[in-house]
This record gives C-alpha cells, structure tokens and sequence, in this order.
C-alpha cells in the first residue's frame, strides 16, 4: 500500500513535518507571531480563525502563504468573546458568543447550523482571497462525536480540502474509526499530530519529536504571538504562545536539527494537491 509520502513523492521511509502555527486571527498579537514564522521562521501552515476579532486584520496582511480554516466553534475566553458569523442562536451561550466549553456546545448544537456555520467560515476565508489548504477544528469540537465530525468530513469533500486528524490510535477515545471514514471519501490527512500543551516546554517537545520522528507525515502544532499587552490581556497562556514564538524564529537552529534529523519540512498545499489530482471532480 503506497504511504503518503510516497504518493507525495518521497521516499518510504521519509520523515516529513508540517510545523502548523494555530489562531491567526484570534489577535493582533496571534497575526504578527504566526505570520512571522511563517515568513521568517520554520512555521509551514497557518489556521485562520474566521470569527475571531482580528481575522480581517489578518487577511489584509496575507500573501499567498499556506493557510487553512481552523473551523470554530468555541470561544473559550471569560472575557474576551467572538461568536457565530451566521448569526446562530443555537451556537451561542448566554452573553452571545460562542461556548466557552466543547461539552455545552455538544449539549446545545444542532448540526445543521453547525454545518451553515462552518461552511460560511470557509466561504469568508475564500472571499477574502485566501487560498485555503486544509481544515482543522478548534479545541477538537467536530471529533470525538461522529454527528459533529460528519460536519468536517463532508466541508472536506465539498472543497476537497485535507483534514487534520489524530493518528488511528485515537480511535478507541474517539470511539469510531474516523481515520477509515475519510480515507474512504479520499480525504487526506497527516499520519500523526502534535500539540504542544501550554504546560509543556516547547523546545523540549520539539527537539524530542525530531529525535525520535518516525517515517511518514507528522503535523506539529504551535501557537506563536508576540509579546505584548493585548496578549497578556487576552491569554492566561500567554507565556506558552510567546516561547512558541521563539522557537519558530530561531530558525537557524531549527533548520539545522531537521536537516541533522533528516526531516523534510512541508506544507499542506502540497498534500490538498495530491487530494485534488486524486479526485479531480473538485474544485
């Protein structure tokens, strides 16, 4: 059976990294951190977070990088709020944003308007002139229940856009085979995920993921923002997002530790191709 890197074009045992940088959009301080490590750090991907407050802040500054909807549903701030682009009663709590919490949005959610609200975030991403490489879902809201994941799933198909999915050995906690469910629709995924919790050291997780990388396609998630007021204002995680800042910046390094690992850095554009070539009906 022919792995993803292979149909990538690489070779079998090829170690390949997407180094995703998450929340553009969800500050000032998110738009600068992520596109700079995209521009000038190791940073490959970004998620775009449509109905936070500073999303149109950060498709002014966009230049063709390679960025994807992070499909949102929660607003997990006390203070700080954003809310449904689709005007949705069902997906707001009782100061009219979002969820704080994924279990009220599963109590409260009715999947149709989950569907409309999703699928209008992809469409604003697309109006405003990005060319969006691949979907991901914010605090893990469309997994776990299969109704909610369906959402995902049948957004990917419709713009034959990858998706981003644990390794199948997350299946028993999902509790359904999700990985079998979207091979099955030709959706493409990564072979594993990372993330980086805002407790953990993010230097070490890196640097122990590129020494113990295993062949085939990992996605590590980061979160970079700068320093700065609004930031700490905003994110009791403050701290986490500016050393994952850092370390996408001390490129140099970075670089040179993949290259000593013999990892090869991509990014989503490439595997949303290879869906599209494999299923040429989508746009």
């Amino acid at each position: 059976m022919t792995t993803l890197a292979e149909a990538l074009g690489y070779p079998a045992e090829a170690s390949l990294l997407i180094v995703s940088c998450d929340e553009l959009g969800v500050s000032h301080a998110n738009n600068i951190g992520v596109y700079g490590a995209i521009r000038e750090g190791i940073g490959k991907v970004g998620g775009l977070v449509i109905p936070a407050p500073w999303a149109r802040e950060a498709a002014s500054r966009y230049r063709g990088e390679d960025i994807g909807v992070h499909l949102t549903l929660n607003a997990e701030y006390d203070l700080y709020r954003w809310g449904s682009i689709t005007h949705c009663l069902f997906l707001l709590d009782g100061d009219g944003g979002f969820p704080r919490t994924v279990d009220d949005l599963w109590d409260h959610a009715d999947t149709d308007e989950v569907h409309r609200e999703c699928r209008a975030q992809i469409e604003r991403a697309i109006y405003w002139g990005f060319d969006v490489s691949h979907l991901s879902s914010h605090l893990g809201a469309l997994g776990f229940r299969p109704e909610f994941f369906d959402v995902a799933l049948d957004l990917a198909v419709e713009f034959g856009l990858p998706l981003r999915l644990p390794d199948a050995t997350a299946e028993r906690q999902w509790g359904f085979p999700f990985r079998s469910l979207a091979a099955e629709e030709g959706v493409l995924s990564p072979d594993r995920v990372v993330e980086v919790a805002a407790h953990q050291s993010t230097r070490r997780v890196f640097d122990h993921l590129l020494g113990n990388i295993t062949p085939g396609v990992t996605e590590v998630v980061l979160r970079p923002a700068v320093d700065t007021a609004e930031l700490r204002a905003v994110a009791p995680d403050w701290a986490a997002r500016v050393a994952d800042h850092d370390l996408t910046m001390d490129a140099d390094s970075r670089r040179s530790l993949t290259a000593r690992a013999g990892v090869h850095l991509i990014g989503y554009r490439e595997i949303r191709d290879l869906q599209r070539q494999r299923r040429p009906q989508q746009a």
